[in-house]
């Protein structure tokens, strides 16, 4: 295995991969490459890799074990626990529960990467910096991924079990699950052998080492933090497959809240590689076969991929640092999943190269948010191009504008020509905002229009 995955990170420069597959109490992992091509040390099965948003699945599993103790309601207004939760809308912020941040419906935008320190107390410093962050929809109305309302559960998790989110996770995930190279931040992946994120000055270039390694602890709620080795994510998935019991019989969480997070809450816009259908933290992958739970995730040159497979007690994760992550994961997980569990990964989205041209009258216009404004235009021939300008912490690490062809996909749905990242970006175009004109752009996120 770890000489096929070496050709596999070779051919897609990858620096560096571990990968885990668990068949009931079976579990095979391997590893190859370098964590970091400035320091050549190798990549080895129990190196600890960043999961990203991953994190949002354990950052749920914790708001669960609280519902299973009977502290936590779900559907109660999140001012019940957080008296101080404020945002722009007062009205909206005084609806928001607990299971529309879970699945992404809790309508205000959530891409805020505010810097509140390294100490215990940056969750609750940052959610006091939302007062102004605007509501984009109303609560329940639409999905849109939110990052900080994850740093709101999290926050909501600090508060009833009056301690920090970094010890709820050792005390209520680590140790009960038996994880040895599970690390909360830096100060316990430096005990391991740590991957370092690698970043792409071009499409074109070599990956190098990020210039740092994490976002802001701010964030760790919603995955800006948490690294792991792969087997170690795999026994937290399998304990989702088996009822909420550990390897030794634990009962981390009740069978009723393992099963409700994988149950369907919100069907999402098609954008490729996102879920079908969020639940309460998973995503829910309809795929040819059968239903696939998991999440990916994201972080400064660093990609992570879970699936698990519900009623077949099988799962795989594929963790990498670079270059291009989706081919890896569709040969590893695709393999998986169709020899293991009998279900095809489908292709990944691909333009139409006989395309019509449209009227894009009612997409056209610039579409905002915090981390990026985009501008949609069609030019003189009736090709239609989106340019993305990225701003805050994305333009710092040296994001600079991208501009792409688009052409049609779907009904109001159009798609990148050219790959980013190995994938080819659709752009949904959803809402009206009065004049017969799209509200808003979702490519997970909603992003609103602010001009023609």
């Amino acid at each position: 295995m770890s000489g096929h995955l070496a050709a596999l990170l070779d051919e897609h420069q990858v620096p560096g991969a571990a990968v885990a597959v668990s068949f009931g109490d079976a579990v095979i992992d391997a590893a190859a490459g370098v964590l970091s091509k400035d320091t050549g040390v190798e990549a080895t099965p129990d190196s600890v890799f960043q999961i990203g948003s991953i994190t949002k699945v354990w950052t749920t599993t914790l708001a669960m074990q609280l519902v299973d103790e009977g502290k936590l309601d779900l559907d109660a207004p999140v001012r019940d626990y957080l008296p101080d939760f404020k945002l722009a809308d007062d009205a909206a912020a005084a609806r928001i529960t607990t299971r529309q941040l879970m699945c992404h419906v809790s309508g205000f935008e959530g891409d805020f990467f505010t810097d509140t320190g390294v100490g215990d107390d940056c969750l609750e410093k940052f959610i006091a910096t939302l007062g102004d962050v605007p509501q984009l929809f109303a609560p329940g109305e639409r999905f849109s991924y939110n990052n900080a309302g994850y740093c709101v559960i999290g926050r909501i998790v600090e508060v009833l079990r009056e301690k920090s989110y970094d010890d709820c996770l050792r005390a209520h995930l680590f140790a009960p699950l038996g994880l040895t190279h599970a690390a909360a931040g830096p100060y316990e992946a430096i005990l391991h052998r740590a991957a370092v994120g690698h970043l792409q000055a071009t499409p074109d270039a070599a990956p190098r080492p990020a210039p740092v390694w994490a976002l802001v602890r701010s964030n760790s709620a919603a995955g800006s933090m948490l690294a792991m080795r792969p087997r170690d994510l795999l026994a937290f998935a399998r304990m989702h497959l088996t009822e909420g019991r550990a390897p030794d019989g634990t009962q981390v969480l009740s069978p009723e809240s393992a099963l409700a997070m994988r149950q369907r809450q919100v069907d999402v816009p098609p954008l490729g590689l996102m879920g079908d259908a969020w639940g309460l933290g998973w995503e829910l992958f309809d795929f040819p076969g059968g239903t696939v739970i998991g999440h990916d995730g994201g972080t400064i040159g660093q990609s992570a991929f879970l699936r698990a497979v519900p009623g077949q007690d099988i799962a795989v994760a594929v963790l990498t640092n670079g270059g291009d992550p989706l081919a890896v994961y569709t040969e590893i997980v695709g393999r998986v999943l169709r020899e293991l569990a009998g279900i095809e990964l489908p292709a990944l989205p691909e333009p139409d190269p006989e395309a019509p041209r449209i009227d894009a009258s009612r997409y056209v216009g610039t579409y905002a948010s915090s981390v990026a404004d985009t501008v949609v235009s069609q030019d003189a021939d009736g090709r239609v191009w989106a340019e993305r300008t990225p701003k805050g912490i994305f333009a710092e690490i040296g994001g600079g504008p991208e501009r792409v062809e688009l052409v049609p996909a779907r009904c109001d749905t159009l798609i990148a020509v050219e790959p980013e990242h190995g994938m080819h970006r659709m752009h949904s175009f959803v809402g009206d905002d009065g004049e017969g004109r799209a509200q808003f752009l979702h490519t997970g996120r909603a992003d609103r229009r602010v001009s023609q």
